[in-house]
């Protein structure tokens, strides 16, 4: 589900906090270039080259909890705000476990 920039911080910090309570599923957190494109590139290079001037640097972050899935695109002038405000929302997280090394058999 596709949300505005404000709406992915509160709904990811709701995702954090029931992953506190619950205990059984972890929050998984991507990022990736993203060009706006909903369309599959196209083989002509004239239609190719009228389309590309309507695409832009675009940043998507997507969250996943349980089979709650959230997306936001965020633009690339905007990135530092955003970010800044990411880090806060992960800062506030403190149930990280650690994990348990393998042990070599011999």
């Amino acid at each position: 589900m596709l949300v505005d920039t404000d709406a992915f911080l509160v709904e990811l910090n709701n995702m954090f906090a029931k992953s506190k309570l619950e205990g059984s599923h972890s929050v998984t957190i991507t990022l990736k270039h993203y060009d706006g494109r909903t369309k599959p590139h196209s083989r002509d290079p004239k239609k190719e080259a009228e389309n590309e001037a309507d695409y832009k640097d675009l940043c998507m972050f997507r969250a996943r909890f349980g089979n709650k899935k959230i997306s936001c695109v965020v633009p690339a002038k905007e990135v530092n705000k955003f970010q800044s405000a990411f880090s806060t929302v992960l800062s506030n997280m403190d149930n990280l476990k650690k994990q348990e090394k393998k042990k070599k058999a011999s």
